[in-house]
């Protein structure tokens, strides 16, 4: 069974190439879906022009690229994706009745959250989170913004209610960060750990003080 990962517009598209990656790597099927406001986010970080008739391309592209913006930085596999368009209310994640392990969003933007929290269901992302809150699947929500209103923090408490984990795209610097990678690794880990998910991504916590300090 896939884990369904939604990417929503919000600024971190390059959180959302680390869990890809990750999924992949650990030997994880994916069914993506990559919302329109996203597209433009990814333009804008990466210049990367992401379309549905040539996603194979964009996807590529876009998981061989590092977090600080070199392309051709990392090898990825992609056989085991599977794309779903974010306007396809019909596709299979629409469905409870479409297998799945349950749904990663990264970076969740505060209108999808909105979206979910309050079942709207304008899109595909959207419906296949409600989907998954409905059928008691696993959902982690990797929201991405700052300063959260109120508005926006009740939005993230009826999710958690509703049994989502909700993990704010909140780098630590415990692990001994020397670039910016290291940076979004974590939190792509700290998303697979929710779901979870094995992974590499970052040194974790022993105990030992100064564990982090680069070179140690």
């Amino acid at each position: 069974m896939p884990w369904i990962v939604g990417v929503s517009g919000a600024s971190g598209t390059p959180y959302a190439a680390a869990v890809l990656r990750a999924l992949l790597e650990a030997g994880e099927a994916v069914d993506l879906v990559v919302s329109r406001a996203s597209r433009l986010t990814l333009l804008d970080e990466t210049g990367i022009s992401f379309r549905d008739a040539h996603w194979q391309d964009g996807l590529r592209e876009w998981l061989a690229r590092g977090a600080d913006g070199k392309p051709g930085t990392f090898d990825v596999d992609i056989s085991g994706v599977r794309y779903w368009s974010a306007g396809d209310l019909a596709a299979g994640p629409s469905s409870g009745s479409y297998p799945a392990k349950g749904m990663i969003v990264v970076p969740a933007s505060t209108a999808s959250v909105a979206g979910v929290a309050l079942g709207l269901s304008k899109d595909l992302l959207q419906r296949a989170a409600s989907v998954t809150l409905k059928e008691r699947r696993t959902l982690v929500v990797a929201v991405r913004e700052t300063p959260l209103n109120g508005q926006t923090l009740r939005h993230l408490v009826a999710l958690d209610d509703a049994g989502a984990t909700v993990v704010p795209a909140s780098p630590a610097f415990y692990a001994g960060a020397t670039h910016i990678q290291d940076l979004v690794d974590f939190v792509a880990g700290r998303v697979l750990d929710a779901a979870g998910v094995a992974h590499g991504l970052y040194r974790r916590w022993k105990g030992e003080l100064g564990g982090g300090t680069p070179g140690t």
